[in-house]
């Protein structure tokens, strides 16, 4: 039985429309083409940062972002950067009594905008304060250890991401669901993998008070 949820953040809670844009100003290329790009690496099934290396060889992320944070245009979440089911499905499963909770792969300053913006949940993790990400098995055991749930079992993993959120998860022993939203979600809905090891593929965060509690 589904004890907690915990949700990835990009492209599950939040559009990450505007963030990539961002980055795509940053480099010097058309908001068009880096997406474009970003397409092509997403379709590979390669890690999104690699988009970086065909503007700039060498791009060093991590070093990056601190450049961005010193010229005044770092990581920015507001309430129009999330999807519009956000608060009112998180509420409601909390609601159910259900623990709530978030961690995905981003660094600690998002995790602090995250916490700023109160959602309804129980807690906030990302990578960059847990010093593990996805898709290893310690990030899982993390987002396991972070509730109350007495088995991975109990935890349901909710993301886009077919590799790092639904393989890994379920590798991992937890419950999995993926949301068909973001170019990851809608690429990887009806991939075999995702078939295989996703416990429900839903499209809002309002499909899940069905699955989870069917009539």
């Amino acid at each position: 039985m589904v004890a907690a949820v915990v949700f990835d953040v990009g492209e599950t809670l939040l559009d990450d429309s505007r963030e990539w844009g961002a980055w795509a100003d940053w480099v010097g290329v058309s908001r068009h083409t880096f997406s474009t790009v970003l397409g092509a690496v997403t379709s590979a099934g390669r890690d999104n940062a690699e988009t970086f290396q065909y503007f700039r060889p060498g791009f060093d992320l991590a070093r990056e972002r601190e450049l961005r944070e010193a010229a005044g245009v770092g990581e920015r979440i507001e309430e129009v950067d999330l999807y519009p089911d956000v608060r009112g499905g998180l509420a409601r499963l909390r609601e159910l009594g259900l623990w709530v909770g978030v961690a995905g792969n981003q660094t600690a300053r998002v995790g602090e905008l995250l916490r700023e913006l109160e959602l309804p949940v129980d807690a906030v993790a990302t990578s960059g304060e847990w010093g593990v990400a996805k898709p290893s098995a310690g990030f899982f055991e993390r987002v396991v250890g972070m509730t109350p749930a007495g088995a991975a079992g109990d935890v349901l993993y909710v993301g886009d991401h077919r590799d790092n959120d639904v393989v890994a998860a379920k590798a991992a022993g937890l419950r999995t669901a993926l949301i068909r939203r973001g170019p990851w979600g809608y690429l990887w809905a009806d991939d075999p993998l995702v078939r295989r090891d996703a416990d429900w593929v839903i499209d809002s965060l309002h499909d899940l008070p069905g699955v989870l509690f069917p009539a």
